[in-house]
């Protein structure tokens, strides 16, 4: 459900704003009407779902805040809709408008905008005054928001008794007192130091993960933008050039100007493993035994593969074991399995967590879901081509399975931790020296190697 909704929205600051909007809805630019007002709003549309964090994203100039203002009413639109819920702010009155900012929106400003002879607890409560509720019912209500804020035992001071993280405490305690749906944020952040405002950021998507309320958020700090929404509109020169997830902004960017935008962001926390994971090439039933894992090796020119059961990884299953296994007569695949060599992560977990783990494993990465079943896998090559944007050749990584299908991995939750832990952690029976080395990409394979040398030559 859209609790927000904006409409071909403009906004012209001058005496001509109606002849300019003509103009630019005609196609004529920002620069073309200069002589008639200032363009600050350009056919702007969008929708913001029901408890989503919705962040306006650009440089000084781009029109951002005098968006955000227009969705409140402090500044009438020069053309288009805003929509609160299924109501049109601007074709309300005053006392409907007045009433709509009481109950379904509430804003937090940069600069605070605190009553400075006013305790925080006064403060806090400022917008339940405004309602009309009773002073004790309206300061018991500050002081459960200014706890929920960290602020429990400062409602006695005053503004300037607090530093600048605390004080825009107050201000997110003043909004979140007033239990509107919506919040509105202008740059709430930005005249905080880094660490608090990074603070800050965690604590508001944590409260938004309790509370569920709608957050309009407007940024310049693109990481920031990254870290908090859940989706992104980037503003240019009054325009929205493109919305969408963090993910698509930064690996698809519209044109060159998000590009260069995006250029210096943090990838490794905005992607996650899904992003960069290869599909599994191949599967045979993990039933079929020794005969049928060097099948598959023959198959893909692979020294190494994954073993699963009911699409859980088990371990991983190397050459020279099946083939010795093969020669012996042997029909039971399990005890050639390896099962601590394969690290398993969750397709939702960031880049950044990744390293460590990848950097002690010689095998890839396994990415699996929330029942712990097999999706896809990141060689090491593929997690550092994703820190320069380029597309690694790694090959494909095969897989022994118990279905008998192609492997069509589609990414779901899971988390960091050994394909060993799993029901099936066993040891292996040992395969002979050498065999527990790393698994290779059907790209690093070499057939005419001897198998000693493959069996201990890492992942490259």
């Amino acid at each position: 459900m859209d609790k927000v909704r904006v409409q071909n929205l403009y906004k012209v600051f001058g005496k001509r704003e109606s002849e300019a909007v003509r103009r630019l809805k005609n196609g004529e630019t920002r620069e073309d009407v200069k002589n008639l007002g200032t363009a600050a709003v350009i056919d702007a549309s969008f929708n913001v779902k029901e408890g989503e964090i919705f962040v306006v994203m650009g440089l000084s100039g781009s029109g951002k805040s005098t968006l955000i203002r227009m969705l409140n009413g402090l500044w009438k639109p020069s053309a288009g809709d805003v929509f609160i819920g299924d109501t049109n702010i601007n074709k309300i009155g005053a006392a409907k408008l007045r009433q709509v900012r009481a109950t379904e929106l509430a804003m937090v400003f940069q600069h605070f905008a605190l009553l400075p002879h006013r305790t925080v607890r006064e403060n806090a409560g400022f917008a339940l005054e405004i309602q009309g509720i009773d002073s004790n019912e309206r300061l018991e209500r500050a002081d459960h928001w200014l706890k929920q804020v960290g602020l429990d035992g400062w409602g006695d001071k005053l503004p300037g008794q607090l530093s600048g993280g605390m004080q825009q405490r107050v201000g997110l305690a003043r909004a979140l007192a007033a239990e509107t749906d919506i919040l509105l944020m202008d740059e709430a952040f930005s005249a905080l130091d880094p660490l608090i405002r990074r603070e800050m950021q965690d604590q508001l998507i944590d409260l938004q993960a309790t509370l569920g309320k709608t957050i309009i958020f407007i940024t310049h700090d693109l990481n920031e933008a990254m870290h908090i929404g859940a989706r992104i509109a980037v503003m240019r020169d009054g325009q929205i050039v493109q919305i969408g997830s963090a993910e698509d902004v930064l690996t698809d960017p519209a044109n060159d100007y998000v590009a260069k935008f995006v250029q210096d962001v943090d990838r490794a926390r905005v992607l996650t493993a899904s992003s960069i994971m290869e599909q599994p090439r191949a599967t045979v039933p993990f039933s079929a035994g020794p005969r049928g894992a060097l099948k598959v090796m023959q198959d893909t020119q692979i020294s190494r593969v994954i073993v699963t059961r009911d699409r859980k990884v088990v371990g991983i299953v190397s050459d020279r074991a099946v083939v010795r296994a093969v020669r012996e007569g042997k029909t039971d695949l399990e005890p050639l399995v390896h099962k601590d060599e394969m690290t398993l992560v969750s397709e939702d977990d960031p880049l950044t967590s990744l390293f460590a783990p990848s950097s002690s494993s010689a095998a890839p990465l396994g990415v699996v879901d929330a029942n712990d079943r097999l999706v896809g896998i990141i060689p090491r090559i593929a997690l550092l081509a994703s820190m320069a944007n380029i597309g690694p050749d790694t090959g494909e990584f095969p897989v022994i399975a118990d279905n008998g299908e192609l492997h069509a991995g589609v990414p779901v939750n899971g988390g960091v931790r050994s394909a060993g832990n799993t029901p099936d952690n066993g040891g292996p029976d040992d395969p002979g020296p050498g065999d527990t080395g790393p698994a290779h990409s059907a790209a690093s394979y070499d057939p005419e190697r001897s198998t000693d040398d493959d069996a201990n030559e890492g992942v490259k």
